[in-house]
């Protein structure tokens, strides 16, 4: 399955927001086939969140975000995964 990276200018969010939002994301991923939230990462400084996904396509992963009430400023898709231990 396709992974991606999704970036989204978010602002500031409350915990309670992030919590609302998460939660918005996870009853319409539940609904969807083949779409997998992995994990995100927040930049507060820069209102952004990184968002790693599984999914058959952009497309899907757009379908979610309109579904969710999120916004996406781009996607890109993974073609290598690298991490430390592959250089060891």
């Amino acid at each position: 399955m396709p992974r991606y990276i999704i970036e989204r200018t978010v602002g500031s969010m409350t915990e309670e927001e992030l919590s609302v939002a998460a939660k918005r994301s996870i009853e319409v991923i539940d609904s969807m086939e083949g779409v997998v939230w992995i994990k995100s990462y927040m930049s507060a400084a820069e209102g952004k969140m990184y968002c790693e996904y599984e999914a058959p396509s952009p497309d899907a992963i757009l379908e979610h975000a309109r579904r969710a009430g999120l916004p996406v400023d781009k996607i890109s898709e993974v073609s290598v995964e690298i991490s430390p231990a592959m250089f060891r």
